[in-house]
């Protein structure tokens, strides 16, 4: 992840720096008091140009893509910022200006405007060594958002840098798409017009991909046009707000990408600053908005604090950039995280435990908690690996006998006096643990009970909300992540039972504290904390 970078930041990489150049001489301001003025992009705007046109040293010539460090650009920066205008100079560049890598510079060469059909006089020299850039020759982009009102924050703009400045013999405006020349078009895609999908691209502009999820079908717009750039040597940009990681979106898949050629822009402020409190918001914003010259911090200070009365979640994703959980989130990550406290628990201590089994789709999970209300993930084997098992790390398969054998360690190493596990998909496993500890201690707990479930989330949520309570955790961040992905799923009676927020969200290690705590208050009801026959099975 890039960070915002100083106005005076040095460029130590090879870069299409005509690109920026362009841009300023091509894109006058859109609208406002200074309409038609010359732009002059903020530091933060061209550090994301020179990144996203940042060429490979071994780059030669008739590479589209692959002459370029980074297949694809994310930006991700709040409210107001900039990003529409920003983003529609970026796809004038690609429409008609030097975006494509046309060589190395010996020095003197010179880019005239006049060579490639606009008459506005400006041209550029190239420095010995420079990448030289050339357009295409048909340039074929779409230009994609959620919805018409979506995509007008960066259509609107465009047209206007069209209109007001030296692009308008190159380009014709319409309504839906412009035409670049004889053959070339900007088309705009929304949920809408998918029919656009499938035509051959060599620059797609993806705005708010936050809101892109499978459920609007935008992942498949975003899948679909980045085959598209694939097969024509072309490269993508995302620009979004921060966005809800309940909801699995484009954005998001993007950021946890561990790919290293996608270039990452998203400014944040420490995360010990807390969005709650005026005076820290006030530096949350101030390291999120710097470099937007024409933002007013006050008048953001006063949005941000008008949304904070209905939807803090969604104040401080929109104005402090940092990815939080929605507001329908069953419990609030950042209460949760708060009760972090590790500590060391000593084998032979009392405890109970949760289990919580899938097969090919879901986690696996242990968690125990001791009875003074710690509740922490136990490790096991000879490299320690915490109890919670993602299939997708095993072939697409819970290993079955590595659970078994973590759980027999995890019974030989605590006195555990009472564990509840949720037995679906583990009926046999369920059974045999059971008979080999004892039935008394290992007990069959549906989740899928309305009633009891409903319970005993309460239970946990008042527990870790309510400043009057002991309960603490390790901070095991898998177990953090399940946290903040579960949704409360309304059932009669103003009752609720756990849910995941989309399929790709899991909620398994939540599910399985839920059951650890509500072992740990009936152990403590049952008064087997107060046992003194030990059930330790080490040696």
């Amino acid at each position: 992840m890039a960070k915002a970078p100083d106005p005076g930041f040095v460029v130590d990489f090879p870069t299409l720096w005509i690109v920026p150049d362009w841009i300023e001489a091509h894109c006058p301001i859109p609208d406002g008091f200074r309409a038609g003025e010359d732009l002059e992009l903020y530091p933060w705007q061209l550090w994301c140009t020179v990144n996203h046109y940042r060429v490979r040293p071994e780059a030669t010539v008739g590479q589209l893509a692959p002459a370029f460090h980074y297949r694809r650009s994310q930006i991700v920066a709040p409210q107001k910022t900039g990003k529409g205008p920003w983003s529609a100079t970026i796809v004038l560049a690609e429409a008609v200006g030097p975006v494509v890598f046309a060589g190395w510079a010996k020095g003197g060469e010179r880019y005239r405007c006049a060579d490639h059909g606009c008459d506005c006089g400006w041209w550029y020299e190239y420095e010995p060594g420079d990448p030289m850039g050339t357009p295409w020759p048909t340039p074929l982009i779409q230009l994609t958002a959620s919805s018409e009102d979506q995509v007008a924050n960066v259509y609107r703009p465009l047209r206007n840098m069209v209109k007001l400045g030296p692009l308008g013999e190159q380009l014709r405006v319409g309504e839906e798409f412009i035409r670049v020349g004889d053959a070339g078009r900007i088309d705009v895609v929304t949920s809408s017009a998918l029919s656009r999908l499938g035509n051959p691209i060599n620059f797609a502009l993806q705005d708010e991909t936050g809101t892109w999820t499978a459920a609007n079908k935008l992942r498949r717009v975003a899948e679909t046009q980045r085959r598209g750039l694939a097969g024509m040597g072309g490269r993508s940009m995302e620009t979004t707000n921060t966005w809800d990681p309940s909801e699995n979106s484009v954005a998001q898949t993007t950021a946890a990408s561990k790919r290293k050629d996608i270039f990452r822009y998203h400014p944040q402020a420490p995360a010990s600053l807390s969005y709650k409190d005026k005076r820290q918001r006030r530096k949350i914003h101030a390291i999120v908005y710097a470099g937007s010259a024409h933002v007013d911090l006050d008048a953001i200070e006063a949005e941000a604090a008008e949304l904070l009365e209905h939807d803090p979640a969604q104040a401080e994703r929109f104005y402090g950039n940092r990815v939080v959980s929605g507001t329908s989130a069953w419990l609030d990550g950042e209460r949760w995280q708060a009760r972090a406290k590790p500590r060391l628990v000593k084998p032979r201590t009392t405890v109970v435990g949760g289990f919580d089994g899938s097969d090919i789709d879901d986690h696996t999970a242990i968690r125990l908690e001791t009875l003074d209300g710690y509740q922490f993930t136990p490790v096991y084997g000879p490299d320690r690996k915490p109890t919670i098992w993602d299939p997708a790390d095993y072939g697409g398969q819970v290993p079955r006998l590595e659970v078994d054998a973590a759980m027999d360690e995890v019974m030989r190493t605590y006195n555990v006096v009472l564990l509840y596990a949720d037995p679906p998909y583990w009926e046999s496993e369920v059974d045999a643990w059971a008979e080999k500890y004892g039935e008394r201690k290992v007990i069959r707990w549906y989740t899928r009970r309305v009633v009891q479930m409903h319970a005993a989330c309460e239970r946990l949520k008042t527990d870790v909300t309510k400043k009057d309570t002991k309960f603490t955790h390790d901070g095991c961040p898998i177990t953090a992540g399940h946290v903040a992905n579960a949704r409360a799923a309304a059932r009669p009676g103003d009752r609720y039972v756990l849910r995941k927020a989309s399929e790709a969200q899991k909620i398994d290690a939540c599910v399985t504290s839920v059951l650890a705590h509500e072992a740990a208050g009936d152990a403590i009801a049952a008064g087997l904390a107060n046992r003194r026959k030990n059930y330790y099975y080490g040696a």
